[in-house]
């Protein structure tokens, strides 16, 4: 099987983003309580830590590195330089959502001083210490608050053997909701893909056993979306699963791919029935597609020389 241009499918991906740009912004009832978060806050989000991820990975300079750039500078523009998410997090001051996105621009170096004031004494609270919330959502929190310069109120590692995958469950119960909080476990304890090193030995000698047949099974049912967040695992772990797993994997991604770069959430590929093509239903995989497709350049490049985490 020909090796695809793993580097060309990313930059395709993340201008068909950029050409959607509209689809991210925010509405003037963003701070409405009845507006839904997951389909305004959520994308915004999801669209600066894409796009951080791809400028730490990208020389500056590239074209890959403008546009991303670019479009971190259009997502924050859109929280009027941080203000609305202060304004977010004082309606909501225990949800967790405010915080993880603030998180995104402040690890790119966009930061709120009036943001991060109120959230270092929402943080010293008896209420945000003990938030109830699932482990693999525990260590989103502890994550973002040290992406967002605040002390963590606990550590990852108290929490990492409460989740699905820190417990080393048996490899057949991966499904598609296993699966995602998988990939969320590793994104938050390497800092999305930056500390490769993140992932403890013995959880790295499980996935470096497991990812393989997890990923084929995904990309087999056509799962895009999940198969490109596990591909950005597979770019993440201390050591990266064989060569000849991921060109396989990234010759299924790129059967899937629109000439566009719009990569759907499921469907699609090998002559399959198409999936929906709209904004809602692509945006995401797109994302993780591009997000994928950086590490997996990223880490390729930097091969030679062994590193304990990469920028």
């Amino acid at each position: 099987m020909a090796a695809v241009d793993v580097p060309r499918m990313g930059e395709a991906a993340l201008r068909w983003v950029s050409d959607h740009r509209d689809g991210f912004r925010l509405d003037d009832d963003a701070l409405d309580p009845g507006t839904n978060a997951g389909l305004t806050w959520k994308p915004l989000g999801e669209l600066a830590q894409v796009c951080v991820c791809v400028g730490r990975s990208t020389l500056p300079g590239a074209p890959l590195h403008r546009l991303a750039s670019d479009l971190l500078d259009f997502a924050w523009r859109q929280t009027e330089d941080g203000a609305l998410l202060l304004e977010l997090q004082r309606l909501e001051p225990w949800a967790t959502y405010p915080l993880e996105i603030y998180a995104a621009f402040a690890s790119g170096g966009l930061r709120h001083q009036g943001y991060e004031e109120y959230a270092s004494s929402l943080l010293r609270t008896r209420g945000w210490r003990m938030i109830e919330a699932l482990p693999n959502r525990l260590l989103a929190v502890i994550n973002s608050e040290g992406r967002s310069g605040l002390p963590a109120h606990e550590e990852a590692g108290t929490v990492l053997g409460r989740t699905w995958l820190g417990s080393l469950p048996e490899p057949w119960t991966f499904e598609r909701t296993a699966g995602y909080t998988a990939t969320h476990v590793v994104f938050h304890l390497t800092d999305w893909g930056r500390a490769v090193h993140g992932v403890p030995p013995w959880l790295a000698d499980y996935l470096e056993t497991w990812l393989p047949p997890w990923v084929d099974t995904c990309l087999e049912d056509e799962q895009w979306d999940l198969g490109c967040e596990l591909l950005a695992i597979a770019a993440s772990l201390p050591r990266p699963p064989a060569k000849a797993v991921t060109e396989t994997a990234w010759s299924r991604v790129a059967g899937a791919q629109d000439a566009s770069g719009a990569l759907p959430e499921v469907g699609g590929g090998h002559g399959g029935q198409a999936g929906p093509r709209d904004f809602l239903h692509c945006y995401h995989s797109t994302l993780m597609l591009a997000f994928a497709a950086a590490l997996t350049t990223a880490r390729t490049e930097s091969a030679a020389t062994p590193a304990e985490e990469w920028t």
